[in-house]
């Protein structure tokens, strides 16, 4: 079997009998990849701590044609994080990132921009800490890498203008509504200088999250939008959202 070397991202692990680890890792050319690493938590020389949640490495490993696990022989170690862990709010909001990636993404070859993403916005959490603009910068992006923005500057079902003031808006109708299409009786109302701030962040580099601060009210509504969207897509609530409804997070 052809050794593979890649980078990759950890995203989940689960320790399997006595000392193996069974890993979920984000790779650039291979997309998601799940592997099996025999003895991970016993050899210091092949793994150490290098398939540790969040850490960035240089992977080595041989896929078995018909085998869903990879075989994991040995993990270089590039970047632990280990800022990630400096408070709940932090880890947090770093587990999620990584659960939602792995959620909207499988293992289709190529996922280059979305490893370059999840890769700043780690970097940029392990650096400066939680921030609603870092979770809400990662969640319209990841959005538009899947394909499933919602439309935001015009009507989703006719593409008229907008009217002035709160906008309604539902993803599963496809984003903003005119009051045409039935915008006044829409769940949510989102201000029209949300809707333009979020259509500029989809416009800004993938790997920058410093600089941003948003008003209160487009953090909200915002996240509001997102979170909106991200439920017409994903198969279920994801286990790391409610520990971010316990840490009063997912606001």
């Amino acid at each position: 079997m052809k050794l593979i070397i890649s980078p990759a991202i950890v995203l989940h692990h689960t320790n399997y009998g006595e000392a193996d680890r069974i890993v979920t890792l984000l790779t650039p050319d291979y997309g998601r990849i799940k592997g099996f690493a025999r003895s991970a938590r016993k050899s210091r020389k092949r793994f150490g701590a290098s398939l540790e949640m969040f850490a960035e490495v240089i992977l080595h490993w041989t896929q078995r044609p018909g085998s869903d696990l990879a075989s994991l022989r040995e993990a270089e170690l590039v970047r632990l994080r280990t800022g990630l862990r400096r408070d709940l709010e932090t880890l947090a909001l770093a587990g999620y990132g990584c659960e939602l990636t792995g959620a909207l993404f499988d293992d289709t070859v190529g996922a280059a921009e979305t490893f370059t993403l999840l890769q700043a916005f780690l970097d940029h959490l392990d650096d400066e800490g939680f921030s609603a603009e870092a979770r809400l910068l990662l969640e319209m992006r990841l959005l538009s890498q899947a394909g499933y923005v919602p439309h935001l500057q015009h009507c989703a079902l006719c593409n008229a203008a907008l009217p002035s003031g709160p906008v309604g808006f539902s993803a599963m109708r496809g984003g903003s509504l005119c009051n045409a299409c039935g915008g006044r009786a829409a769940d949510l109302h989102i201000d029209r200088m949300t809707l333009g701030t979020l259509g500029r962040i989809l416009q800004t580099p993938v790997d920058r999250f410093d600089g941003f601060r948003l008003s209160p009210l487009s953090r909200s509504e915002g996240l509001a939008v997102a979170a909106d969207a991200l439920q017409c897509h994903l198969p279920g609530p994801l286990k790391s959202q409610s520990f971010m409804i316990d840490l009063n997070l997912n606001l």
